[in-house]
């Protein structure tokens, strides 16, 4: 049986007292170097979201960590700030959960110094309902459910564009807003954080759901979805980030390595069927 290490109820306020107070330096001040180089024994510490990525996480600790002398630790967290805030303030040593548009919309909002350190899969994100069955049912008057933070909810609106149910200003792309909508095509928009999106199917008509909690929902993207994103060219690959300075901390490495492994490659396609996670394997996001 899988050991994982829950959020407690309190991790928040820890989090957010350790940002304060750590916010104005990276870890590259000469305290947080010789933490670092004295670590290279202690568990690495990974925040990660439950689906699919504490999965994938647990998959190496429970067979590959070993062999490479990594002893490594996952933290489940169920929201989208708390990993960066946590790894921040050095209460865990790293994360896995995000894409680059979102990460950089958070350091800057924030004031972090997260930094990516190597992608590993993509989730597409897609429109489902448990009303209608086709793009062609979604008629005027009817709601869609879409994220509320700023990268996941313009790469939803981009995603209704580009299947025809909506216009968006010309140029805003990924980065689009309610505000930029020139034409709803008489459909009306509801803003919900992410993790609730799913929970919200059967009380609007769609709903653009990201793809670890369509899989957490018991949703199928090949499937289930009226519309899914392309995964050629797609920039919301999901990749480890650390503390900006914590890069070539050597058990971080060590999980790049792993991560990246035919072993993780072939435990993704075997465990996410048809395209629900893709690998991404490649250079560090830019």
């Amino acid at each position: 049986m899988r050991k994982n290490i829950k959020l407690t109820a309190g991790i928040a306020a820890t989090a957010a007292l350790a940002l304060g107070l750590t916010a104005c330096g990276t870890s590259s001040d000469p305290s947080s170097a010789k933490d670092s180089a004295g670590s290279a024994d202690k568990p690495l510490v990974v925040a990660a979201s439950p689906t699919p990525h504490a999965d994938i996480l647990n998959y190496v600790k429970d067979n590959l960590a070993a062999k490479e002398g990594l002893k490594l630790e996952v933290k489940e967290f169920t929201d989208y700030v708390l990993p960066n805030t946590a790894t921040e303030s050095g209460q865990v040593d790293a994360n896995f959960f995000q894409h680059k548009p979102y990460l950089d919309d958070f350091n800057l909002k924030n004031k972090t110094h997260i930094v990516p350190v190597v992608n590993v899969h993509l989730e597409p994100l897609g429109l489902y309902s448990k009303k209608v069955k086709d793009l062609k049912d979604i008629k005027a008057g009817q709601t869609i459910a879409v994220p509320n933070d700023t990268t996941n909810g313009g790469r939803a609106l981009k995603l209704l564009a580009d299947n025809g149910l909506i216009t968006l200003k010309d140029g805003v792309g990924s980065n689009g807003k309610l505000s930029d909508i020139t034409d709803k095509k008489g459909l009306e928009f509801k803003e919900l954080e992410a993790a609730t999106v799913p929970r919200a199917l059967n009380d609007v008509d769609a709903a653009v759901i990201n793809g670890n909690y369509a899989i957490e929902a018991k949703l199928s993207p090949a499937d289930d979805a009226i519309a899914l994103e392309k995964t050629d060219g797609n920039p919301y690959a999901n990749f480890l980030a650390v503390k900006e300075g914590n890069e070539k901390d050597a058990r971080v490495q060590k999980l790049v390595k792993l991560l990246n492994s035919p072993e993780v490659k072939k435990y993704i396609e075997d465990t996410y069927k048809n395209g629900a996670v893709v690998p991404a394997f490649g250079a560090v996001a830019k």
